[in-house]
């Protein structure tokens, strides 16, 4: 499995400032998508999320995202050294995704990510 970067996840109660904040932070634009009522945006290897606490409640549980070439590979890789995986691969905006617990209990995500072109 190729990982190609890491994004770290942070839950905002205000998604504009903390987007501004990130944007000077970084010098990269944010772009910004909805998904299952939360409002995210993605700014350099952040990705800032704002919603309902309820959805915000299951999406901290998650560390962080793993950028890989391919998210069926990773889902092999990952299921033959313990991990199990607990949803997806499914299509995302980003990319296909799936969810992995590794055997010590820690949440990830895995996401395609090509090259950028």
């Amino acid at each position: 499995m190729e990982i190609l970067g890491t994004t770290l996840r942070i839950c905002v109660d205000d998604l504009d400032t903390a987007a501004s904040f990130y944007e000077h932070l970084t010098g990269a634009p944010a772009h910004r998508f909805e998904r299952g009522g939360v409002s995210a945006a993605a700014v350099g290897c952040f990705l800032l999320m704002s919603g309902p606490e309820s959805e915000l409640e299951v999406l901290r549980k998650v560390s962080a995202t793993i950028a890989v070439r391919d998210v069926e590979q990773a889902c092999a890789t990952l299921e033959a050294v313990g991990a199990r995986v607990v949803a997806g691969p499914v299509p995302t905006p980003a990319g296909r995704n799936l969810i992995a617990v590794h055997p010590d209990g820690s949440v990830f995500e895995y996401v395609d990510r090509g090259p950028a072109a």
